[in-house]
């Protein structure tokens, strides 16, 4: 792997990121709405777990598995700078601060329009500690009038790390059109994140971190496309047995490895961090080196 353009700042980023073997073991835990969701069924609680409550399920979450992790993608908004005054996050374990905002606006046409946190960008990614960024855009690549407000949010955030000589890792999603059944929409899925990941490099994407394209042939064309640049790929909250297979799939194929999130700590956490702790060490640690194993030995 040739780190495709990395400046020398970029490179050192990439590779605190990174096991000691080079590859990346990232926890993604910069979800809000999503983790809002899975900690209280009714809507109404959700709303009611404030911002200061969600950042300390984050840092059990970093604390717990952080021996096993080689980087944590934390929130400005929960999460930081809590988690690193803390004292949570390891010093040895890299830090990727997410610039989306939480939830998406829609066009008139259906389409999701991606959204910026505010006041983030790379110098207030430096400011909180972090070994780099990462942007989240939606992406639906067989419509192109559906991604021109995505695109420039992804070239403008490409641009500001770039000025900073700062590390950016790029996320896109694929989602189902109304009215788009369930077996068209995975029907369409390799091309989808082949379109999409096509999209991000022509953008200059240097680290990916895309969704599991749905077969080892796609994961291999995807390879071939980064020709060099790194790609991950993330958990979308599928169960941790699809999720190893996944991974075994993608690393095999080329993958660097993955940035996952829910399917490691989604049956871990509560409002009531003495439960949340207990199963982080019973169930997601093990999990974690599950994942680090399958990781390992993919790409022997």
């Amino acid at each position: 792997m040739h780190m495709r353009n990395f400046t020398t700042a970029e490179l050192r980023g990439f590779q605190q990121i990174c096991t000691p073997e080079g590859a990346v073991v990232a926890i993604a835990c910069d979800q809000r709405g999503g983790m809002r969701s899975l900690l209280a069924s009714d809507p109404e609680k959700q709303a009611a777990i404030s911002d200061s409550d969600l950042g300390l399920v984050k840092s059990d979450i970093v604390r717990y598995l952080g021996a096993e992790a080689s980087c944590f993608l934390l929130d400005p908004v929960c999460a930081l700078p809590g988690v690193v005054e803390s004292g949570a996050l390891p010093r040895d374990v890299g830090l990727l601060v997410g610039l989306d905002a939480s939830g998406f606006d829609t066009d008139p046409a259906g389409y999701r329009l991606s959204r910026l946190a505010k006041n983030v960008d790379a110098r207030r990614v430096r400011a909180l500690g972090g070994t780099g960024g990462k942007i989240m855009v939606y992406l639906r690549a067989d419509r192109p009038e559906a991604n021109d407000h995505n695109i420039d949010i992804l070239k403008r955030c490409i641009d500001d790390f770039a000025r900073e000589d700062l590390l950016l890792v790029v996320e896109f999603l694929t989602y189902a059109l109304e009215g788009e059944s369930k077996e068209a929409y995975a029907e369409a899925m390799p091309a989808l994140v082949e379109g999409g990941v096509r999209i991000s490099l022509d953008c200059g994407a240097k680290v990916l971190k895309v969704p599991y394209p749905g077969t080892p042939e796609s994961c291999a064309t995807i390879n071939d496309m980064a020709d060099g640049t790194p790609w991950t790929i993330l958990s979308a909250g599928v169960d941790h047995a699809t999720f190893l297979d996944q991974v075994r799939s993608a690393v095999a194929k080329g993958a660097a490895g993955v940035i996952a999130g829910r399917a490691v700590w989604k049956d871990c956490i509560s409002l009531d961090r003495e439960v949340t702790r207990q199963r982080l060490t019973d169930i997601g640690i093990l999990r974690l080196k599950e994942i680090n194993s399958v990781v390992r030995q993919s790409r022997a």
